[in-house]
């Protein structure tokens, strides 16, 4: 039977997708009820979760998805330096109730292609190209990444970091500033405006969430069968898209031209234009049939108009007017 695991960030995107998919698997799985936003009561939660999760598997292998993190291209730096610190202090949670060895976990942490790759050259970029993030959050994932890396050395844990692509599909969380797809969505069935603030050949790698999943619980499946060291592997489908693209890919969805605004940001600076994505490493995760971008789009359209609690198809403008 695979080893438990411990999903934490249960309640976020990745983090309920990776639960459903090892429950899927019948792998059990340990979840937590965390106040994010008390910053004091979440770091208590997590550490009693943590010692009790590793107590009740009795000195056997044990496993943590690491799904958390709030931050996006904003957010300041103490606010990404507490989610680090948070971060740090559950895993020497978890080695202090293992005997201050982890080498029965396995520890998998969630980063990102985006933010770690933003101005690295040579697209497509892949596990052996520099990092070159332009902004705090991609250094914030840099920082976070080092935090499970010198975890896994000093106590023998086996670690797997994940450096995302773009993942968009049903329940995304639309008050957060990211998720395009999503945004698009909610644009269509409120009739609002989405500003977008980079350009139209922005490239990027939309990854379908229940695909991400689906490649989280493989690769924690082959970590735990090596078990040992540090691996970085990104998660993305391999195919990039312009923005133009999925305007184009939402219209066909839609029906009608997504109503979006050409804006100006400051963020605008801390975005890359390139950021196509190419995995050479445990490659056989990426031989699956991804989700195509327009069927991932329907479905994301779908469950947002039911979060939103619309029934029926908005009326159809004409192109000319949306």
């Amino acid at each position: 039977m695979p080893a438990p695991t411990w999903v934490v960030g249960s309640g976020g995107l990745l983090g309920s997708w990776v639960t459903r998919e090892l429950h899927r698997r019948d792998v059990p799985v340990a979840t937590s009820v965390v106040p994010w936003e008390e910053p004091e009561q979440a770091r208590n939660v997590l550490l009693a979760d943590a010692d009790r999760f590793v107590r009740a598997t009795g000195g056997g292998p044990w496993r943590v998805a690491w799904c958390a993190g709030a931050g996006v291209n904003g957010t300041t730096a103490e606010a990404f330096a507490a989610e680090n610190a948070l971060l740090r202090d559950v895993l020497d949670g978890l080695a202090h109730a293992a005997g201050g060895s982890a080498e029965h976990g396995t520890v998998f942490h969630a980063s990102s292609a985006g933010g770690v790759y933003a101005a690295a050259p040579g697209a497509p970029h892949s596990e052996h190209s520099p990092t070159a993030p332009l902004g705090l959050y991609g250094h914030a994932k840099l920082a976070a990444e080092a935090v499970v890396t010198d975890f896994a050395g000093a106590t023998g844990a086996t670690a797997v970091i994940g450096r995302f692509a773009n993942l968009y599909g049903p329940g995304q969380n639309l008050a957060k500033p990211q998720g395009l797809i999503s945004h698009l969505c909610r644009g269509y069935l409120t009739g609002a405006p989405v500003s977008i603030y980079v350009s139209m050949d922005t490239l990027r790698d939309y990854l379908y969430i229940s695909d991400a999943a689906e490649m989280v619980a493989d690769a924690l499946a082959r970590a735990e069968a090596e078990s040992g060291g540090v691996s970085t592997k990104i998660f993305a489908s391999g195919r990039s898209v312009t923005i133009g693209a999925i305007l184009g890919a939402c219209r066909t969805v839609f029906r009608r031209r997504p109503n979006v605004v050409l804006a100006s940001s400051p963020l605008a600076s801390v975005q890359g234009r390139d950021l196509r994505l190419r995995s050479l490493v445990w490659t056989e995760l990426d031989r699956r049939s991804h989700r195509p971008l327009p069927a991932g789009i329907a479905a994301t359209l779908e469950a947002t108009r039911r979060t939103m609690g619309h029934s029926a198809r908005p009326s159809v403008r004409s192109p000319e007017r949306a």
